[in-house]
């Protein structure tokens, strides 16, 4: 993988990682919105400056896709070096919680 994406994406913000986590499966820039206000249970609410600023950077940094473009839809999907980058921020936060077991 490439060092300067390394540099970019680790550690992740939580915004990007649960974008990134959204598009396990193909979506819409309104379902991911949807989909990470209900993983976070109304504690992250994305605005669309946000998410489609956010889509913009990782499609261009080749984490994600567009898959598919229906209306004004485009269809988002991670790529593979996006689910590497997720899997390593994944790691990362489960050693993070490793480390505090105990306190």
């Amino acid at each position: 993988m490439d060092e300067k994406l390394r540099k970019t994406y680790l550690p992740m913000t939580e915004t990007a990682f649960y974008i990134l986590l959204s598009l396990i499966e193909p979506r819409h820039g309104y379902a991911i919105i949807e989909n990470v206000t209900g993983m976070t249970k109304n504690r992250i609410k994305l605005g669309p400056g946000t998410i489609y600023g956010s889509l913009s950077k990782m499609n261009k940094d080749g984490l994600i896709q567009i898959i598919q473009e229906e209306s004004n839809r485009k269809i988002y999907q991670m790529t593979e070096t996006g689910k590497e980058i997720l899997h390593l921020e994944k790691t990362r936060i489960e050693e993070l919680y490793r480390n505090t077991r105990g306190i």
